[in-house]
């Protein structure tokens, strides 16, 4: 009645990695880069309108 081994067709891969694990070494990269450019284009906006 009981089935020992799941029969569902999913194989957990050992292989298998996150997006958010593979982002995670860029990080010290990315944020300021990322702040840099939002810094500017507040800057941009702020000298546009003033």
């Amino acid at each position: 009645m009981s089935n020992p081994t799941p029969d569902h067709g999913y194989v957990a891969s050992s292989a298998e990695q996150d997006t958010v694990e593979s982002i995670v070494p860029l990080m010290p990269l990315v944020l300021p880069l990322c702040g840099g450019v939002l810094m500017l284009l507040l800057a941009s906006i702020a000298v546009f309108l003033a």
